[in-house]
């Protein structure tokens, strides 16, 4: 009995949906890890995602210029200074999530390592030039009273806060990442690129009927290649127990 096939009949164990993802924003699957490439498709909707995203911070950079603008009138209009601070957060945070968004789709390289941090943080740089300008001009302020610094400052850093939770990505994607974790899991999986996760899944798998999700509270497993789960869902954790039955099997058919 081939490897193939053995595998098949074990993955037909699952008595869940499974969801084969669009092939249109997944990564090159190959044969060998060291030609790891993203798809024109990826790049192209990576492309699509940037644009969105500075699109939303050029609005948010325009609420915060407005907002500065309001300070210096007398008097201050609370209202409209708080509702623009809301709508700059509204769009930084838009715009970061589009941003990690594209990283995924199409991530930078980690062997230019400037390049690498700017691209994969600009969310937090952004966050911080949008709302670290109008922290100091509220506390800077002369034509607000003590009370009015209270509030305007605390939303002011409340969403100086926010916006830089939203910016930044605490595990960044890079494209030598990608190849490992793909090798990895062709190594595994006779030369195949193909995983599988679910919608609150933190780990893909190699095996659909995999107990960790061909459970009771799983209805739906989604199937497709390595970059695909990362793309998604940002799942970048290989299961252990499958690691674990795969390095099994193989040792069987050896």
């Amino acid at each position: 009995m081939s490897w193939a096939k053995l595998k098949l009949m074990s993955n037909n164990g699952s008595s869940k949906k499974i969801t084969r993802v669009d092939k249109g924003v997944s990564s090159d699957t190959r044969s060998s890890s060291s030609q790891f490439q993203i798809t024109p498709e990826s790049k192209s909707k990576a492309t699509k995602y940037r644009l969105f995203a500075a699109l939303s911070w050029f609005v948010a950079i325009a609420c915060e210029v407005y907002a500065i603008y309001l300070l210096t009138k007398v008097p201050v209009q609370m209202t409209w200074l708080i509702v623009f601070i809301a709508l700059d957060l509204i769009f930084v945070v838009i715009g970061s999530l589009l941003w990690k968004k594209a990283n995924r789709l199409n991530p930078a390289s980690e062997k230019n390592g400037f390049k690498f941090f700017v691209q994969n943080q600009l969310g937090l740089i952004i966050a911080v030039i949008a709302f670290l300008p109008i922290v100091i001009m509220v506390f800077t302020n002369k034509n607000l009273t003590g009370k009015q610094k209270g509030i305007v400052g605390a939303i002011a850093v409340v969403a100086l806060i926010v916006a830089s939770l939203f910016g930044i990505d605490f595990n960044p994607p890079s494209i030598e990442q990608y190849a490992e974790q793909t090798e990895q899991v062709e190594s595994l999986n006779n030369g195949v690129d193909y995983v599988y996760w679910t919608k609150s899944g933190k780990s893909y798998h190699l095996y659909s009927s995999c107990s960790y999700i061909n459970s009771n509270r799983t209805n739906e497993i989604f199937e497709g290649t390595v970059a695909q789960a990362r793309e998604l869902k940002n799942i970048t954790d290989l299961c252990n127990r499958c690691e674990s039955r795969a390095a099994k099997d193989n040792e069987k058919m050896e």
